[in-house]
């Protein structure tokens, strides 16, 4: 079972099943990552999950689009090109994550678009013009925004955790995604500091193949690395290496091996070691008052490269502080958007842009 299948618990549903639409309660949250696109519809009460990905054929012809696409990456003919529209956390590809916006709500509202509301998570590490563009993204892709907010998205993963974030107390949450991580310190329903950092899924999917390529002479591809981070924490318990087919590099033929999950772990530490210091960093930065409230509470870890064998103890061990995993890793910026669209109290944390009435 995959981490995305992992994280469907709770009100997740399967996206082919459509609840009954009002106009009250047509909202939707959606939570941009890397890798997934998450969006909670307030209509059905759901959380879709899809891959984030779109085929082009020819640079013209929309080809596939989400988990279709993902199906065919790295197995595609030359005139096919396939591609993640963001990249780091913010929009590299606005004109195709337009289109995947675009088609991802039509499929949810059954083909007939009707005028909602949209709450829209964000990095805090960003620039206003990065910011902006998550904005424009909803009222350029034709789906009858009524009001566009922004919510910033470790705010929204606070909620999604089951944290009143709108108390005093201080909280440390460490999000780990596919091209970044967020370190956030949150308090009074906003953020004190925060850093977003180049490390997440895909470097730890990089180590893989380049410790398979040195150790075995044999290229493996992303989704075969991807797989074998995945399985990591299961074939540990079993005591398994973990099978994998690439092509060898001397003579050009494909072929099988079997990897000892201990060069997995190893080609992992760095990037681990990276998040952890750059956790200490903020720490450091952190007041005295805020400081205490996090001894006493620990870390906060979610986000869908959060589940990789040993992160959470190493991150343990590395500060000192208690680390507490997220049932929902891969959903939990969604859940708390979903908050924010259903209840009041937590309305206030949502704002919108220059430029974009409320």
């Amino acid at each position: 079972m995959s981490w995305e299948d992992a994280g469907k618990t709770g009100i997740f549903r399967n996206k082919t099943e459509r609840g009954t639409f009002t106009l009250a309660n047509n909202a939707f949250g959606i939570d941009l990552g890397t890798s997934n696109i998450k969006i909670y519809n307030r209509a059905d009460d759901d959380v879709f999950v899809e891959k984030n990905m779109i085929a082009i054929e020819n640079k013209k012809t929309l080809f596939a689009y989400g988990d279709a696409a993902f199906e065919m990456y790295e197995k595609a003919p030359s005139n096919i090109s396939i591609t993640y529209p963001l990249s780091n956390g913010v929009i590299a590809d606005i004109q195709n994550m337009e289109t995947l916006v675009k088609y991802f709500l039509s499929g949810m509202m059954r083909n007939n678009v009707r005028p909602a509301d949209y709450y829209i998570a964000v990095p805090w590490d960003v620039t206003e013009v990065e910011k902006r563009a998550f904005k424009d993204l909803i009222k350029e892709s034709n789906v009858k925004a009524r009001k566009v907010m922004v919510v910033d998205k470790a705010v929204a993963d606070g909620l999604g955790l089951g944290i009143d974030v709108k108390n005093s107390q201080g909280v440390l949450v460490v999000n780990v995604g596919f091209d970044t991580t967020e370190i956030s310190i949150l308090s009074l329903g906003g953020i004190v500091l925060s850093r977003l950092i180049k490390v997440g899924g895909r470097k730890f999917d990089e180590a893989i193949k380049a410790a398979v390529r040195r150790e075995y002479s044999l290229i493996i591809g992303g989704k075969t690395a991807e797989i074998v981070k995945i399985s990591l924490h299961e074939l540990e318990q079993d005591r398994e290496g973990a099978v994998v087919y690439g092509r060898d590099i001397v003579t050009g033929l494909p072929v099988e091996r079997e990897i000892p999950t201990a060069l997995v772990d190893e080609c992992l530490i760095e990037h681990f070691n990276s998040i952890i210091d750059n956790i200490k960093v903020i720490l450091e930065r952190t007041p005295p008052e805020l400081a205490a409230d996090i001894y006493r509470h620990g870390i906060y870890l979610t986000g869908g490269a959060s589940q990789v064998s040993k992160l959470a103890q190493l991150m343990s061990k590395g500060t000192g502080l208690q680390v507490n995993v997220s049932e929902n890793p891969v959903t939990s910026v969604a859940l708390g958007l979903a908050k924010i669209i259903k209840e009041e109290n937590y309305k206030s944390v949502a704002y919108a842009i220059e430029g974009m009435s409320k």
